[in-house]
């Protein structure tokens, strides 16, 4: 039995490409200061500004905010670090979020049903928090961790096993529900089962031989819990 789902943010409650491509190209303007630069700054992030789209292994997909800052630093010089990444949490604050599907009915459901629910994600936990809020279901969670909240970034389980830990779960019990690789090998490294979304950049061939189960969306997970009794 299932008495807890632990979602990925981005990709998997938010569309990607339409959330954090409008992201993108706000840090682009507020880095590159011609033409040249912006494409530059694409090309290190992975993103195809005429596409409007994310290569599969662009380090804005799957890696903590934290690090990306790392990886852009030595090319918005004189910037530090610090400034890096304030510039990115304030955009990614700013930056309207498009929901997956109807959040606050799929969410509401799930808690119904008497589910914990909990999120995980790679972003910081302020502008987390905030595009929760923004959707109307910052409420329905029980927990919410970002890359600084103090257990790491996924693919480590640590967000995933403090939830664990701090709303009393057992982890076989818990569903890890994310849209890329790297949510799915955290899943398992905590014990959890493994859902993966087609929601995110990955598709079907990446995320099946990782997950117990690949949906169109979160609005599958009703289905599959009941599936399983």
């Amino acid at each position: 039995m299932i008495e807890a789902l632990i979602f990925d943010k981005d990709g998997t409650l938010f569309d990607f490409r339409a959330s954090w491509g409008a992201w993108t190209r706000s840090l682009l303007e507020a880095f590159a200061e011609d033409e040249a630069g912006r494409q530059h700054l694409a090309q290190v992030l992975g993103y195809d500004r005429a596409a409007r789209d994310f290569a599969p292994d662009s380090v804005v997909i799957a890696m903590t905010t934290h690090e990306i800052a790392e990886i852009l630093l030595p090319h918005v010089a004189p910037r530090d670090l610090a400034a890096v990444n304030a510039v990115m949490e304030e955009l990614a604050k700013s930056t309207p979020m498009v929901p997956t599907v109807d959040l606050p009915a799929v969410l509401g459901g799930l808690k119904a049903r008497g589910l914990t629910l909990g999120l995980a994600t790679n972003d910081t936990e302020a502008p987390a928090r905030k595009h929760l809020a923004a959707a109307g279901v910052l409420e329905l969670f029980d927990f919410v961790a970002g890359c600084d909240s103090g257990w790491g970034g996924k693919p480590a389980p640590g967000q995933l096993l403090a939830f664990v830990a701090q709303c009393g779960l057992t982890p076989a019990r818990v569903a890890m529900v994310g849209d890329s690789k790297h949510d799915l090998d955290a899943g398992r490294a905590a014990g959890m089962a493994a859902v993966a979304v087609l929601t995110g950049i990955a598709g079907q061939a990446e995320l099946a031989p990782h997950a117990d189960v690949v949906l169109a969306d979160i609005s599958g997970l009703d289905g599959w819990i009941d599936s399983l009794s």
